[in-house]
């Protein structure tokens, strides 16, 4: 299956479009102060990350016919997403099979967080209003930052538009219209404003109606043989941010505002032929950050951040809509407090030290029977240092991670958490001006118990201990640009890894199946080796020829009890072999884009066993765009089909996912 996959994609293989530009501000003292003109500068920069990095930005983000950050993290190799239901459903993303609770993401350098249950809907999280979308596996090479991005074994890193002027410029707005297949109404609009010569502003907004409807085949032992519709997969969402962008001497700070709010259905597991669900939930996402950057006398830097966010979730089971719900009637309510300071000092021109502390408060209230309304403490502090000879770059981190629990009344709370998790990371460039690197990084990490694994009612346990991952990993790059040729660019990745997952933390049934526990059981260990590839073709000065594609090879394999019949297996919903393509062609005010997901074999269950067995499903998405000019601006009119050949698949199991569907799109810009 595995050659064959690649026999198939490599038939895609081309890169992504040189671009993406970089101002570049000059000024000269002379016998008085001579003022010059901005001059932009267009390329790319060749990739000198110690790490693996895997980046997807600017117009090349906007071309995958992705909508969401959950669609664009596809992309990426070694990356799995679960998705619970197609248009409305929950979206999670695991990276090299470590487990979703172990993965950051941080939206404008701030992690968003959820201390309930640890995960972060991607769903949530639109493209409209992103410039990039960036995964590091083990962490930023960088020993300026705070001590959170060293507490993640891979983190995904959202960047928001940052307003953008040309010369005599004072506003640039934004508006978008989407409409399609499943009912989908999608209206957005953003407006940057230029408020002073330092200062600038932008605010957007999105609304999302969708029926959430489609029509599936069900799957029964001879096979597929009946049609039925996905209900009760409705969502009605509101996005709504604002922010202020300023710049100083040596500096720039921002400020943003966020609001987010939902009504949905979950349409639920198709099973035992029961197609219709009737829960509901409501979810509201408030929060404010800001941050603020500035180098004193060239040596040293400071970086402060804080955050305050609010999540307010109602679920909704009642009897009578469906009598076949429990009737559950819950309210959760997150509060989350965050500041930060991070100091970076260069001791020498090739030599450079960073200290981060962090402090995050978690409360977390429901009004659930027993619930023991659980407050966390959280600190955190890094040390790192960096290393860089001309080709030669050594890094190394320790982070010390410190954790008080408590409860409401003086009941029982988990024990306070010390930990300390080292770092190592290095990369060479065996030829000088070669565009060939090696790297390799090694990482210890852990991840504590979420607030509902400890104190769920019924089903948290206090004596839970920490999960731990230890990460392995040899990478090389190989990038090349030409000029004067229709082969402009050239980038190849790759990384084998190794990882593994200590005290692995399962649910497990108690006295009977109503009651469960959360247990520490699991060693798992993962091997794995992601591949990828970049180029840029150019014939002439208007027909230009894009793609990516990448590749992953997984064996993740479940070490828990040798005792156990399975011992050894491949762990649930990871396939041996998964990758991706993309193409686009340019030509004049012309774009079209192809884009194809392929995951392979996998199980459904730590029983690798036939019943278990899911087959390989892949997608093919087609876009035509065209950008005209109209009443000053451009607007641009784009034509989606996705999963062209109609594919019946699940990612995950008797979760039907959509076939065939239809999306268009007018842009105008001005």
């Amino acid at each position: 299956m595995g050659k064959q996959f690649l026999a198939a994609l490599c038939m895609f293989c081309a890169g992504f479009p040189a671009g993406g530009s970089m101002p570049v501000c000059a000024q000269n003292r002379l016998d008085s102060l001579q003022q010059l003109v901005e001059v932009v500068v267009t390329a790319r920069v060749l990739s000198k990350e110690v790490i693996p990095v895997q980046q997807l930005s600017g117009e090349r983000l906007q071309r995958l016919g992705a909508h969401s950050v959950a669609d664009a993290v596809r992309y990426f190799s070694g990356v799995q997403i679960k998705d619970y239901g197609g248009v409305g459903g929950l979206k999670t993303v695991n990276v090299r099979s470590m487990g979703t609770n172990h993965v950051g993401v941080f939206y404008d350098g701030i992690e968003l967080g959820n201390a309930q249950n640890g995960t972060v809907d991607l769903g949530r999280f639109s493209l409209d209003n992103m410039e990039a979308v960036t995964l590091y596996n083990g962490q930023k090479g960088s020993v300026f930052q705070p001590a959170k991005d060293y507490a993640s074994a891979a983190s995904i890193y959202l960047r928001a538009r940052t307003p953008r002027f040309a010369p005599g410029e004072k506003h640039k707005a934004k508006a978008t219209f989407k409409t399609g297949s499943f009912g989908v109404v999608n209206p957005a609009v953003l407006w940057d404003r230029k408020l002073g010569e330092n200062l600038s502003s932008s605010v957007s907004a999105e609304y999302l109606y969708t029926t959430g409807r489609y029509k599936f085949t069900y799957r029964v032992a001879d096979g597929y043989d009946t049609t039925a519709v996905r209900r009760n997969g409705d969502v009605q969402a509101l996005r709504l941010e604002g922010g202020l962008f300023g710049q100083s001497k040596g500096g720039h700070w921002r400020a943003k505002a966020y609001l987010y709010r939902s009504e949905r259905g979950y349409p639920g597991a198709v099973v035992k032929n029961k197609f219709s669900h009737e829960d509901r939930q409501w979810d509201t996402n408030v929060f404010a950050q800001g941050s603020f950057r500035k180098e004193y006398a060239g040596r040293y830097s400071l970086l402060l951040n804080a955050k305050y966010a609010y999540d307010y979730l109602h679920y909704l089971a009642d009897p009578g809509r469906d009598e076949a719900l429990m009737y559950v009637n819950n309210h959760y309510y997150q509060h989350e407090a965050y500041v930060s300071v991070a100091n970076r000092y260069s001791i020498l021109p090739a030599w450079e030290v960073g200290l981060s502390a962090d402090y995050q408060f978690n409360l977390l209230d429901a009004d659930l029977t027993d619930f023991v309304f659980p407050r966390r403490h959280t600190q955190l502090l890094a040390v790192a240092t960096a290393f860089r000879l001309s080709r030669l770059e050594m890094q190394a981190s320790l982070l010390g991670t410190f954790v008080q629990d408590h409860v409401r009344d003086g009941g029982g709370a988990a024990e306070h958490q010390m930990e300390w998790t080292p770092t190592a990371l290095v990369s060479f460039r065996p030829f000088p001006d070669a565009g060939f690197s090696l790297r390799a990084f090694c990482k210890r990490i852990f991840r504590m118990p979420t607030l509902n694994d400890l104190y769920y009612t019924f089903i948290g346990n206090i004596d839970l201990k920490p999960e731990y991952t230890n990460q392995y990993n040899l990478g090389l790059t190989y990038a090349k640009e030409w000029s004067g040729r229709w082969l402009r660019r050239l980038e190849f990745q790759a990384d084998a890894y190794y990882n593994e997952v200590e005290n692995k933390i399962v649910a497990m049934p108690t006295s009977n199946f109503f009651r469960w526990t959360m247990v520490n059981l699991g060693k798992v260990e993962i091997r794995g080796l992601d591949l990828a590839v970049q180029t840029d073709w150019q014939w002439g000065k208007d027909l230009l020829l894009s793609g990516r594609l990448n590749y992953t090879y997984q064996k993740a394999q479940d070490f828990t009890d040798p005792a156990d019949a399975y011992y050894g297996g491949q762990i649930p919903y990871i396939p041996w072999h998964s990758g991706s393509a993309a193409l686009n062609l340019g030509w004049r005010n012309w774009e079209m884009n192809y884009s194809f997901i392929y995951t392979g074999e996998r199980y459904s269950s730590r029983a690798n066993i036939p019943a278990n067995y899911l087959l390989p499903w892949y997608t093919s998405d087609l876009s035509l765009a065209r950008t005209l000019g109209w009443g000053g601006g451009d607007l641009k009119l784009t034509l989606e089909v996705n999963n062209f050949f109609n594919q019946q698949y699940e990612v995950v199991i008797c979760y039907p996912m959509p076939g065939i569907n239809f999306k268009f799109i007018a842009q105008y810009t001005f």
